[in-house]
Order: C-alpha cells, then sequence, then structure tokens
C-alpha cells in the first residue's frame, strides 16, 4: 500500500542532501505494527508538543553551568578513540528535549461470526485497530425496508456497554483493549436476529487526534445479507482507507487503493443484488496509518582533559537506531561553521568541505548511542545538528544547536545578540525585561502604521503621491498588520500559570469587530440556484454539516431568509418574515446552532438594495410596504424609472425589478440597523453576504456593519472587465480599482468578490493564456494582488453556475482554479454544486493543504513564471504552486520539494524543511496588550484604505464601432447554440423566449426589461442589448442611448473620455 503524507513543509530543512554513507541499517522496530520514518521532525526545547508543558527556558541567558558530580568525561588517545571515566571536572552538561513524528502503519480488522450450532441464528460482529490510541466506533445500521446509506439507530439490546446515541441516527461506542494483546482495541456487536437489519455502517475516530478513518471516501458498511455486495464501500472488495480529518484539520493522509487483484476477486464473488440471504461470516483487514509524536532527549556534557587541557565534548541520545551528527565548530560570537583540526571521532567524513559528519556509536546496553568530541581549547562554541536520514533532520528550535566551550576553565556567559537563537536556557519564569522588549516590539508596529498613515494623508492633500507609491505604502501596512497577526495567533496558544492570569488579566480584552474574520476563513455557498425547489433545504443542509466541517470550511454562506416574491429569496418582501421556500425560521434556527456547534460560521444573504412592495399607490405603482416596516414611497429613490419614488436620488446604480431603497433616510437605516441586530440575535448569523452591493454608497454599508457588529462581511460588487474589440484586455486595473474604492468606502470594514480574479482566470484557462495571471508589475491581477485581505476569491456562484449560467467558469477547467484560489491569498470560496460532486477529494486535498500550511489572506505570492502554457507562483516559502500543461519545477537551491497533491493541469509541491513553528521567546505576552495592539492597527488601516486613486476613463464613441459589431456576432452565435438550431430565426424565437421571461416574475438582476427606444435598462448591456434591437450594433442613437446610461462600460473600458 503506497501512502502519500499531507506534512506541512514548514518541518523541513534547508540543508541539502548529505554525502555520509551509513555502515548500517537501523534496527528494526519490534512491534506489531510496522514504523516508517516520517519526514516530519522538530526539536522543540521550549515547548514539548504533546503535553505543552513549560521547559524552564529564557532567551536572555545561557543554562546554568552549575557543576555535577560523577558525570562521564573522555580522554584523548593516540588512535583518535576516547576512554570514559568517572569524574566531577564537567564545566557544561545540558539535556535538550527532541520532538518528532513518525508514521506507524496498522490495520483495522472486521470479523462476522455465525453461532456453530445451526438452530441457533445469532451473529457477532468484531471491529478492531492495531494501533494505539483511543478509539472510538460511530456506526448504524441499515434495515430491509431502507437499503442504501441510510443510518439509523440499532435496537438498545445490541449496544454495547459505554455506547452514546448520537441524535437519532448512530450509535458512539468506544473501542477496548483486546486480551490478544495490548496493541489491539476492539468492540463486540451481538446481532439480534429479529432486527431485520441487513448492513452496519461505521467509521472510526481516533479521539487523541480528531482523526476519522473511513473507507475509500466513504462510510465503512459490513453486509449481513448477500444483496449489498455489490455496493462500492462495502469492505473486502476493495483494499484501501481515505483518512479525513476532524474539526482542525491536523493529519490527513491521502491513501492508495490497494491491489486491484483483491477487489476483482472479491467482485466476482458478489451475488445478485435480488437475491437476498444471510452471510454466514467473513474477516476482512484494511491497512490504515497514524502520526505519533516521539518525544526523546540528546544530553551534552563539556570538560577539560587533565593532560591535553583539549576540551571534551560528550554526547548521547536516546534515539534509536543511526543516528548522525552533522557538527562544526566557531571561534568567535558569530558562530560562522568551521572545519576543525584533526583528529576527528571514528567514522567522520567531510561534508562539502563546510562540515563534518560523525555517526554515533550504539551504546552497549542498545538504548541509544553516544560519541566523543576532542576539540582545541581555543575554540569557542560547538554547533551541530542530529540526522536521521536522509529527509530528517532534528534542530533546536529551527536553529542549530549550539554549546559553548569553556575558555580558561570556565563557561563564558553570554547574553543578548550574542546567543545563538536555538541554545537552550534555565529558569522557570520570564523576566520583566523581556515582557518590556515584547511591548516594545508591538508599539514599534503601531507607530511604524502610524507614519505611514500620516505620509498617505499629508500626500493625498498636496495630491503628489503616485499610485504606485501609494500601493507600496499599503503593502506595508499590510505586512505589518500580518506581523501583528503572527504575534496574536503564535501567543494566543501559550498555557500560562493560573496565578499569573489571575494577576495579570483584570479586564476583558477589547472586541474586535472588523467584518474580516481572522484572516483564514474558507467559505462555503451552502446553496445553488435550485435549492429552494425541496422546500426543505434548511434540513437537507443540517444533514451534511457535520461533513461540511470535516472537509475544513470555516464559513458557510446561507440563502436569503426572508419572505421573497421570487422562491430563490432575492426579491424580498417581509424582511421579518423569515418562512421561506427554504424552509421555517425554526428549521433555520436550529441549522445555525447545528454549524455552530461544529465551529462552522455563519452568514446570512442580506438583500438591502431593493425591497418588493405588498401595495399599489394612487397610481397603481408598486411602492406602498406592509409588514413591520411599512414605508411609503420616501423609502424609495427618486429616479427610479418605474416606482416612482419621493426620496433623495440613488447613491449607486438602479436594480430594475423591485424598488431600489433609498438608504440615505434616517429612519430607513434606522430600521436596517434594528432588522440586522435582530438576526444577529434571534437566528444567530455570524455575519453578512450583501447582495448587488453597486446599488448603494458604500458607506451606509459601515453604518450597518457597525451596528450589527458582524464577524465576517462581504458584498457583491458586480462589474464587468475590460475589452477590446472582443477580447478581455490583459491590464485590469480599471475594473478591480471601482472594487476597491467601494471596500474603501466601507472603512475597510467589508469584503468583496474579487470578480477581476474570476474573469481572468475565465480568459487564462480556456485560452491557455496563463500570462494574464501576472499583472505589470509581476503580483496577482484581481483585486488579490491589491488588497488580499479584503478579496474574497472565487470560481462559480448561483448566478454564474447552476442553472442559471450567466457566466459559467470553462467547462473541465473547475480544478485548475480551485488550485489557483486554494493556495494563493484572499479568502477563498467554494461552491456548493462543486464540493457535492466527483471534484470533492481534490478541493478536500486542497483544503487541507491550505489549513496545514496556515496559508492566510495575506499569504506573499512570488510568482516565478507566467506564460502562454504554465503559469507557476511561490506562496509563503512553503507551497510551489504550477498550473496549466506547460512544464515547471521549483527551484532547487536551499529548498528541496516533494509533490503533494497534483491533478489535470495542476501540481502542488512542498518545501521539506524543518518546522518554522516556533514558540515566541515572550512566552507571558498578555492577551490584554495583544488585543489592544491588534485594535489599534485595524483602525490604522482603516484609515489608510482610502489611498487607492481613482483612474479617469474616457473614449471616443464613434471609435468603437467595429468593437460593437464583434460584440453583437459575438452575442448572436452564443444565442444560437443556447436557444434555436435554426440560425435564421434565432432573432425572432429569442425575442419569444425573453417576452415569456417578462410576462412573469423574473428574479435574475442579469435580464433586461424588453424595450425599444430611451435609454436602456440593461445591467449589462455589453452582452445584453442586442436583445433591444437585432440590428443594435449599427444604430448610433441606440449606442448613444447606451453610453449616456451606462457611460465607459459600454465603450471597453477605453482610457479616454467619451462624446456623443
Amino acid at each position: 500500500m503506497s501512502t502519500v503524507s499531507i506534512e506541512p513543509f514548514l518541518r523541513y530543512p534547508r540543508i541539502e542532501k548529505p554525502g555520509f554513507v551509513r555502515g548500517r541499517r537501523m534496527a528494526a522496530v519490534t512491534t506489531s505494527a510496522l514504523i516508517k520514518s516520517s519526514s516530519s521532525f522538530n526539536c522543540w526545547p521550549c515547548c514539548s508538543l504533546i503535553s505543552r508543558r513549560k521547559l524552564p527556558f529564557n532567551a536572555s541567558s545561557f543554562p546554568s553551568l552549575s557543576i555535577r558530580a560523577n558525570n562521564h568525561v573522555a580522554r584523548a588517545t593516540s588512535t583518535g578513540t576516547a576512554l570514559v571515566e568517572s569524574t566531577s571536572d564537567v564545566l557544561f552538561k545540558e539535556t535538550f528535549p527532541l520532538s518528532h513524528t513518525e508514521t506507524i502503519e496498522g490495520k483495522i480488522f472486521v470479523r462476522l461470526d455465525q453461532s456453530k450450532a445451526k438452530e441457533d441464528p445469532r451473529q457477532q460482529l468484531t471491529i478492531g485497530c492495531s494501533l494505539p490510541g483511543k478509539w472510538i466506533l460511530h456506526w448504524g445500521v441499515s434495515y430491509v425496508d431502507y437499503i442504501g446509506s441510510e443510518w439509523y439507530q440499532p435496537p438498545e439490546n445490541m449496544r454495547p456497554s459505554g455506547s452514546i446515541p448520537i441524535k437519532d441516527y448512530a450509535i458512539e461506542t468506544p473501542l477496548k483493549k483486546s486480551s490478544e494483546g495490548d496493541m489491539f482495541h476492539q468492540v463486540k456487536i451481538e446481532i439480534d436476529p429479529k432486527s431485520a437489519i441487513t448492513a452496519f455502517n461505521f467509521v472510526l475516530k481516533d479521539e487523541e487526534t480528531g482523526v476519522w478513518y473511513q473507507h475509500r471516501g466513504r462510510d465503512f458498511k459490513v453486509p449481513l445479507v448477500d444483496c449489498f455486495l455489490n455496493s462500492g464501500n462495502v469492505t473486502g472488495t476493495k483494499g484501501g482507507f481515505s483518512i479525513w480529518p476532524g474539526a482542525l484539520l491536523s493529519n490527513m493522509f491521502l491513501k492508495a487503493e490497494a491491489s486491484a487483484s483483491k477487489g476483482n476477486d472479491s467482485s466476482s464473488r458478489s451475488k445478485d443484488p435480488k437475491e437476498i440471504s444471510q452471510q454466514e461470516g467473513f474477516y476482512e483487514e484494511e491497512p490504515i496509518a497514524k502520526c505519533v509524536v516521539v518525544e526523546k532527549i540528546v544530553t551534552v556534557s563539556v570538560s577539560k582533559c587533565p593532560k591535553t587541557a583539549k576540551n571534551l565534548l560528550y554526547l548521547e541520545t536516546d534515539l534509536p537506531g543511526e543516528v548522525v551528527v552533522h557538527w562544526g565548530v566557531c571561534r568567535d560570537d558569530a558562530k560562522n561553521w568551521e572545519i576543525p583540526a584533526a583528529p576527528h571521532p571514528p567514522e567522520t567524513t567531510v561534508f562539502m568541505n563546510k562540515a563534518l559528519q560523525t555517526r554515533l556509536q550504539a551504546k552497549e546496553d542498545g538504548n541509544g548511542c553516544s560519541g566523543l568530541f576532542t576539540l582545541d581549547k581555543d575554540l569557542v562554541g560547538f554547533l551541530f545538528v542530529l540526522n536521521l536520514n536522509e529527509s530528517t533532520w532534528l534542530k533546536c528550535m529551527g536553529k542549530d544547536f549550539y554549546i559553548p566551550l569553556p575558555i580558561s576553565g570556565s563557561i563564558p556567559a553570554e547574553s543578548g545578540p550574542g546567543q545563538s537563537e536555538g541554545a537552550p536556557v534555565s529558569g522557570n519564569t520570564l523576566g520583566a525585561d523581556q515582557e518590556v522588549s515584547q511591548t516594545a516590539y508591538t508599539d514599534g508596529i503601531i507607530k511604524e502604521i502610524r507614519s505611514l498613515v500620516s505620509d498617505i494623508s499629508s500626500e493625498k492633500r498636496r495630491k503628489t503621491k503616485t499610485k504606485e507609491a501609494q500601493e507600496i505604502i499599503l503593502q506595508e501596512i499590510e505586512k505589518l498588520a500580518a506581523e501583528a497577526y503572527s504575534i496574536f495567533r503564535s501567543s494566543a496558544p501559550v498555557l500560562m500559570d493560573e496565578t499569573v492570569l489571575e494577576a495579570e488579566v483584570t479586564e476583558a480584552p477589547p472586541k474586535i469587530s472588523s467584518g474580516t474574520g481572522t484572516g483564514y476563513e474558507i467559505l462555503l455557498q451552502g446553496f445553488n440556484w435550485e435549492s429552494h425547489k425541496s422546500g426543505k433545504w434548511y434540513m437537507e443542509l443540517k444533514k451534511k454539516a457535520e461533513e461540511i466541517s470535516s472537509l475544513g470550511f470555516t464559513v458557510t454562506w446561507l440563502p436569503p431568509p426572508t419572505e421573497s416574491v421570487s422562491p430563490e429569496g432575492y426579491m424580498p418582501k417581509d424582511l421579518y418574515n423569515l418562512n421561506s421556500r427554504y424552509g421555517s425560521i425554526d428549521e433555520l434556527k436550529d441549522l445555525v446552532k447545528k454549524f455552530h456547534e461544529l465551529g462552522v460560521k455563519v452568514l446570512g444573504d442580506a438583500v438591502l438594495n431593493h425591497r418588493c412592495a405588498h401595495y399599489k399607490n394612487e397610481n397603481g405603482i408598486w411602492n406602498i410596504f406592509g409588514g413591520r416596516l411599512n414605508w411609503d414611497a420616501r423609502a424609495v429613490v427618486a429616479d427610479d424609472p418605474h416606482f416612482q419614488g419621493r426620496g433623495n436620488k440613488s447613491s449607486g446604480d438602479n436594480f430594475h425589478a423591485a424598488p431600489n431603497i433609498d438608504h440615505s433616510q434616517e429612519f430607513v437605516r434606522k430600521d436596517l440597523k434594528e432588522w440586522l441586530c435582530w438576526l444577529r440575535e434571534e437566528i444567530g448569523y455570524d455575519g453578512w453576504r450583501l447582495d448587488f452591493v453597486r446599488g448603494f454608497w458604500g458607506g451606509y454599508v459601515k453604518d450597518y456593519l457597525d451596528a450589527s457588529e458582524p464577524y465576517f462581511a462581504v458584498g457583491e460588487y458586480w462589474d464587468s472587465l475590460n475589452y477590446t474589440y472582443g477580447e478581455m484586455d490583459h491590464n485590469q486595473d480599471a475594473h478591480r480599482q471601482r472594487i476597491v474604492d467601494w471596500i474603501n468606502a466601507t472603512k475597510g470594514t467589508c469584503a468583496a468578490f474579487d470578480v477581476t480574479t474570476k474573469g481572468i482566470l475565465h480568459s487564462a484557462l480556456e485560452r491557455c493564456e496563463y500570462w494574464r495571471l501576472s499583472d505589470e508589475k509581476g503580483k496577482p491581477p484581481g483585486v488579490v494582488g491589491w488588497w488580499p485581505s479584503r478579496a474574497v476569491t472565487f470560481i462559480e456562484n448561483h448566478d454564474t453556475g447552476s442553472t442559471q449560467g450567466h457566466w459559467r467558469f470553462p467547462g473541465g477547467k473547475e480544478m485548475q482554479g480551485y488550485a489557483y484560489i486554494l493556495t494563493h491569498p484572499g479568502t477563498p470560496a467554494v461552491f456548493y454544486d462543486h464540493i457535492f460532486s466527483h471534484y470533492q477529494s481534490e478541493i478536500a486535498a486542497l483544503l487541507s493543504l491550505r489549513e496545514r500550511n496556515s496559508i492566510h489572506c495575506r499569504s506573499t505570492v512570488q510568482i516565478t513564471k507566467a506564460e502562454r502554457d504554465v503559469y507557476a507562483a511561490i506562496i509563503d516559502e512553503k507551497v510551489a504552486v504550477k498550473i496549466g500543461p506547460g512544464h515547471y519545477e521549483p527551484p532547487s537551491g536551499p529548498h528541496q520539494w516533494s509533490s503533494k497533491i497534483e491533478g489535470k493541469d495542476y501540481k502542488q509541491n512542498c518545501q521539506n524543511e524543518d518546522a518554522k513553528l516556533r514558540v515566541s521567546h515572550v512566552q507571558r505576552f498578555l492577551c490584554i496588550v495583544i488585543s489592544a495592539t491588534i485594535a489599534t492597527i485595524f483602525i490604522l488601516l482603516l484609515e489608510a484604505s482610502q489611498a487607492v486613486l481613482v483612474p479617469t476613463l474616457r473614449a471616443h464613441i464613434g471609435e468603437f464601432d467595429e468593437y460593437w459589431k464583434n460584440r453583437a456576432d459575438e452575442s448572436r452565435k452564443a444565442a444560437q447554440q443556447a436557444f434555436h438550431p435554426d440560425p435564421m430565426n434565432v432573432t425572432n424565437q429569442f425575442n419569444l423566449h425573453v417576452n415569456k421571461d417578462m410576462a412573469v416574475t423574473n428574479s435574475s438582476r442579469r435580464s433586461l426589461a424588453r424595450v425599444r427606444g430611451g435609454k436602456c435598462l440593461a445591467t449589462n448591456p455589453i452582452d445584453r442589448c442586442w436583445r433591444c434591437d437585432p440590428n443594435w450594433a449599427s444604430n448610433r442613437q441606440k449606442l448613444a442611448d447606451c453610453v449616456l446610461g451606462f457611460g465607459h462600460k459600454t465603450v471597453g473600458e477605453s482610457t479616454e473620455r467619451f462624446t456623443l
């Protein structure tokens, strides 16, 4: 069985492959489970990965150098070997903890036993596991009348002791150690012959790691009757497991299937599904793998040779097998590696003329190994790392081990910059000076941001600052904010003494409600355009909540909850009536509660731009509202051409299918704030997806978010990209500028969907033009390249895909799109139709890759290649992404890369490197200081967010005749394919189709109100105007009307001023 481990590439060393030739193989592991060496190792002197106990280290001084009696010291001999004798002349001794992971392979076994007595129909099912751990069997049964994948709880008399019911569909039973040996855990279930049970369904969970184990991506199914043997997830048909992680997505492996011959043999024994007979018994085993953390130590002592006055360094460790010390010496505080003069210990080789490698000798008792090093007295320090195999290196906090050597019989007392970062230090507490240092460091970040903000403000007033300079300043602010986030995240998990907490935390930290989350969100759109049709969507989605959580999604976006004229919910009527086509208000509350129990945040789809009226006015116009918010025509904008509003003029674009709400009215804003707060309290929404935010000013959005304090919010700012003669422009700065302007208007409190990136991905993937994925400055070309922390990247949603298909992503290229957005900065959003399809396993692997490598919305991107047939980038110096059919391999240099995920025209490589996850030197940095710091940084960021300027867009309408004609031809060809096979009659047939749609309620914002003259009413004229007039491309007056209505969007986003 092959195993591919998706490990974080934080954990691999930047050390080139050693040339040391080993003298013997590693000793065999004498356990019932086969142990393989993992490529993920690390040494943590400050914090154990398992026990999380605090170790007595300090960052400002070396360990106490107390003299210890009865320690080993060695005397040099002429042969280069040493004699170990007992002495009290030990000048330095320190023990370092080593922590690394190993992959253990074992098995899950399933045994069905039939009673030997012919008259006794009872059966016993035994399920066990050979790996150590705290195993939980999550199981249910299928009955005769419900043949399929449904789970039901078994009768109470069949439940083993210790079983706990889960809802109304499953049971959880702990596995116990069997009498066969300590390594085996098992549970036995007595089957009631009168229960009419046809199959057992189960998955296994290891509570120690939070990992769930499935069978080939599905539940295990143990058939009790032969009719289930043709099912694809029946145990015994094929070997191999897939493993899916729990809520934290830690320790994920992708398992290859076992041999096909076994599957063929099993399938050949399958019977006709219609033949139902009781299984007489069977025994099956399936391989699994589990990562375990192994803790060892290395002890180093230094003494003086009484005869030669040289330093004798004795190193010993309890690591099993073959251990190589990669070492050198230094002569000053710079700690530059040097090769010492001979003699050297036995079995020592020179490594690239820069270091030595010595294989440690096994101890006589077989418990570990040791080595003795004779060093000149004029040397200052001994540097080393431990090597277990070609890809496994053990370091000290990501740095080389550093051992100070005595000068004139004593160890030099070093502190401050002279100390090696990796050196352990003694002491059980941290000094006050260290807390001051950390506070001063964060104060420095705040001062830098304030300086940058002042620079932006002053230059903005003088209007002399170039856009490029402002962009650089914004990027510097983003970097400082990301650095502050890293302090916050690394400091939060550190455990502190309860007494310290009681003394230092005197008040709650300030609450931060920016609406932009933590930066590590992964969003799922939890519906499509057809989800309302069942009338029970909330209940259906609730059944999938656990699966959604296990896949790694942290936020789920739900459909509009209100009463609506259109069944999809985007034509809201009574905002306080939450009984919609998706389900009742109680079902919605239950769904939100379920997600919260699983640690998943929930976004509500809030339609604030427009609202459908309840009654007509005296002129027969629908603009009188009912329900709790009984507004009149004053709530409708005055320039709405259809609904006779008596409010102020609109602050954005009009939506023509319903009255556009006037957000400048105080009573409207007050009512909407109360409604959003009510939804937060009554339903439990954590944030918002805001519909059609082009329709009103972003400053109103800030007011609504300040009032409702969402965890996360994102707006739909949909706009046409820039085209020239029917072809998308490479430079889409004007398009993303408009989205950034809207975010600026919200003061940075709300994110926006990165429509720019979606459009560029369309052209890049469909036309094999991967050079489009880099802008002129070598950065991502969408909003994610300018303001990644406010960009929500996506490739499909209910408007663009599903059954609407207004702007469907290129077919067959979906995984390339997800390979891009799930590895790049920004907040990625996955569409429901994709995650619950045949793409699920590939998307799940990418989700795990993102989570395990801590890729976040501010991650750095280094684009290394952007050519016709290939795009490549390195993210956070940890993940190398290649998209496209062309060839690319990440640069070797000091990095070693391994392939982790690969699909059609995309590939992800991981860096083999020691874990860079480091415990902060300041373990007692107070949460209140952190929170206050982050709050200050957010405020400064919001002040700086208005630094990007709006470009002036101009055009001459007379220059675009050919452009419009080309667009008309494209639209006509698309209509021929979509609506009628006869090209001669396509226009008439299509107009009939439009008339039919317009005769009934049409909630699509992309549909055109059919008119023959006057101002165009389309929201996307470039694609839709030809519906008005088949010859519109030759009608200059029609073009003039379009330009009046839509400005530069109708002439391909030209950069010159247009005239009529």
